[in-house]
């Protein structure tokens, strides 16, 4: 059974403020169907957290946000443990956001200050300084590039058993013929329903797994051939020849874009 977490109900202060959230959520843990009279960016770190809104799955990643405009009912569910931190957005406040709901790139700006706010656990700006780093916050995030959902989600049984193993063992888990089996289905009737959740065969989705992995683990501190074995190459050729194919550019190459600011959270 999934663990429960009610989100506070309440604005911690005037009302008229952007306020933070910070929470260590647990594997397996749900927030249950709930809106807020104001805006949230959602983020998430150290793991994936899925999001259920307007009959839309949106999966949060560490380089982007999940914007969810006021007064808008969602869900959402973590199958494993996430730092979670929401910005939330007055009404007055947030009518330079967008109006739907959407994944949101965050800008080098925008993570640093975000990232500077965590550490210091500010949920409401006490000081001059720090109201002034949530002006230029609002300014960046008021100019994002809006994301197209890379990473496809599914409610159906038997693919978020695999969607849970993906995500454990970046390497790419069992094969294809060994999900058929441990499912007790077929692989051909497997194959239809990848086609029909995802919109794509079980490879692509397992591929575009990895992919999303080698990015979080390019912004640590680790060799190009480090993250290759992580995902489960024995060479960092495939791993560069993947990379290459999503982002259009090297894992180096990337390396460098994130360093000048200019990395792009996904693929355009």
């Amino acid at each position: 059974m999934s663990n429960i977490y009610q989100p506070p109900a309440r604005h911690p202060g005037d009302g008229r403020q952007v306020f933070f959230y910070y929470q260590q959520f647990s594997p397996d843990t749900l927030t249950p169907m709930h809106s807020h009279e104001w805006g949230q960016l959602q983020l998430s770190r150290g793991g994936l957290m899925e999001l259920e809104a307007q009959g839309q799955r949106f999966m949060s990643l560490s380089q982007c946000g999940i914007w969810i405009p006021p007064g808008v009912r969602h869900e959402g569910y973590m199958r494993r443990c996430v730092q979670y931190s929401s910005m939330n957005v007055p009404l007055e406040r947030a009518a330079t956001l967008p109006n739907h709901i959407c994944l949101l790139e965050l800008s080098p700006i925008s993570e640093t200050i975000l990232t500077d706010l965590r550490l210091r656990g500010i949920e409401l700006a006490q000081t001059p300084a720090d109201e002034r780093l949530l002006a230029v916050l609002l300014d960046q995030l008021s100019q994002s590039r809006e994301v197209q959902p890379f990473l496809p989600v599914t409610d159906h049984p038997m693919l978020q058993a695999i969607t849970t193993e993906l995500e454990i063992l970046p390497e790419g888990g069992r094969s294809f013929s060994a999900w058929a089996d441990t499912l007790g289905t077929t692989e051909r009737t497997l194959a239809r329903i990848c086609l029909a959740q995802l919109g794509m065969n079980y490879t692509e989705w397992r591929q575009r797994h990895r992919f999303i992995h080698g990015l979080q683990l390019l912004r640590q501190d680790i060799s190009v051939k480090e993250v290759a074995l992580t995902l489960g190459y024995h060479q960092t050729s495939p791993f560069i020849s993947l990379f290459r194919k999503y982002a259009g550019c090297t894992p180096q190459a990337y390396r460098q874009q994130l360093a000048q600011g200019t990395a792009a959270a996904l693929p355009r």
